[in-house]
């Protein structure tokens, strides 16, 4: 196990965090110091120290200071307790007196209900920022992703590592933008190439925004990687929709694209993280995108997120895209199409994104809504 290859004192001290975290977690008042000292500690300590998921039994997302965090829980494939789909726990909001000197926002992406949607940290002016520090922020946050904005070009953290594009926190980075500035268009370079995106007011007064995904498409997955995927969620043959072959597809991220053939089957979801983790490591996929379709233009989604340090993320607009990408490939739809995907209502966080799948190009383009979280 890579838990014997630490030295002695530091499993000792992560035994020792994480008691004490939870001790504090369970005793300590909301706002008491002695619950932000010893999640301190256990973040610290136990994400500092060990390697990949070993700390993820816990599942732990989020502050390395103050009393925010984040945690997930899920059945016992995914290390939590109880036979039941995964459940977002969330604790007070980061407070102001967070060791964060740089101006964060939080924002919640495909909702226009703060208690919606998915979370992201936005950081309008991240000029100076190291890369450490961004990822800090990040952990500190405890989100999915957290964006970081230089001029015109935009990085994402996860709490655990840079990811190459996020789509819901580019909505949430829009959207902050078109409060500060107005609705209009901007144009992002992200690590996957430039997106851009505008916003404008809906007849309600909510600021809509539209991302333009890089040039979108699919490939092929290997049957073994397939079958390792399979096993991993606890699936098999009988659980797939056959109308809706696996795909990977690719819209700025690679995203496995799964059927299920039931919504029982997509709602039972308890997987083997530490295995789905390493396959999703070694195949550079960010997120795996499980859908229901309801109709033809109407789908249901859950998309496990290992590599982020996440159980399940509530609303995924890259995923989101590939989707399109994946339809538009296998004419699964008549095109141009618009969908409509379901995110999160399986977490207690219902989100709604919007997908346009244009027939003349290969981009895809996400819409969605975002309002701060106060």
């Amino acid at each position: 196990m890579a838990l014997l290859r630490l030295p002695l004192a530091t499993i000792a001290v992560a035994a020792v965090a994480a008691v004490a975290a939870v001790a504090g977690t369970l005793t300590a008042p909301a706002d008491g110091w002695g619950g932000e000292v010893v999640q301190y500690l256990f973040h610290t300590v136990v994400f500092g120290a060990l390697p990949g998921t070993m700390w993820e039994e816990l599942a732990w997302t989020g502050s390395r200071r103050g009393t925010a965090w984040s945690r997930v829980r899920c059945g016992p494939r995914c290390g939590g307790e109880g036979r039941r789909p995964p459940e977002v726990v969330e604790g007070p909001a980061l407070g102001d007196d967070a060791d964060m000197s740089e101006t964060v926002q939080r924002y919640v992406a495909f909702s226009d209900d703060p208690g919606g949607g998915n979370p992201a940290g936005v950081v309008l002016d991240a000029a100076g920022l190291s890369d450490d520090r961004m990822l800090a922020i990040a952990a500190e946050l405890g989100y999915s992703e957290t964006a970081f904005l230089s001029g015109r070009d935009i990085r994402y953290f996860s709490p655990l590592a840079e990811v190459p594009f996020c789509g819901h926190a580019t909505i949430a980075t829009a959207v902050a933008l078109a409060e500060r500035d107005g609705p209009g268009e901007v144009v992002l370079a992200t690590a996957s190439g430039r997106v851009p995106v505008r916003t404008r007011r809906d007849q309600h007064g909510r600021i809509l925004a539209t991302l333009t995904s890089v040039a979108a498409r699919t490939a092929d997955i290997a049957p073994a990687d397939l079958q390792e995927l399979l096993a991993s969620l606890g699936w098999d043959g009988a659980d797939l929709d056959p109308a809706l072959p696996p795909r990977i597809g690719y819209a700025g991220a690679w995203h496995p694209v799964i059927a299920a053939a039931t919504r029982q089957r997509l709602t039972a979801l308890d997987y083997d993280f530490d295995r789905l983790a390493a396959l999703m490591a070694a195949r550079d996929w960010t997120t795996i995108q499980l859908v229901w379709r309801e109709a033809d233009t109407l789908f249901h989604s859950r998309n496990p997120f290992p590599p982020g340090g996440v159980v399940e993320d509530p609303a995924t607009g890259a995923a989101a895209a590939a989707l399109g990408a994946y339809l538009r490939d296998l004419r699964l739809v008549p095109l141009p199409a618009t969908i409509t995907i379901r995110q999160g209502e399986d977490l207690g966080r219902p989100g709604r994104l919007t997908v346009d799948i244009p027939a003349d190009r290969a981009q895809i383009e996400v819409t969605g809504t975002a309002v701060p979280i106060s």
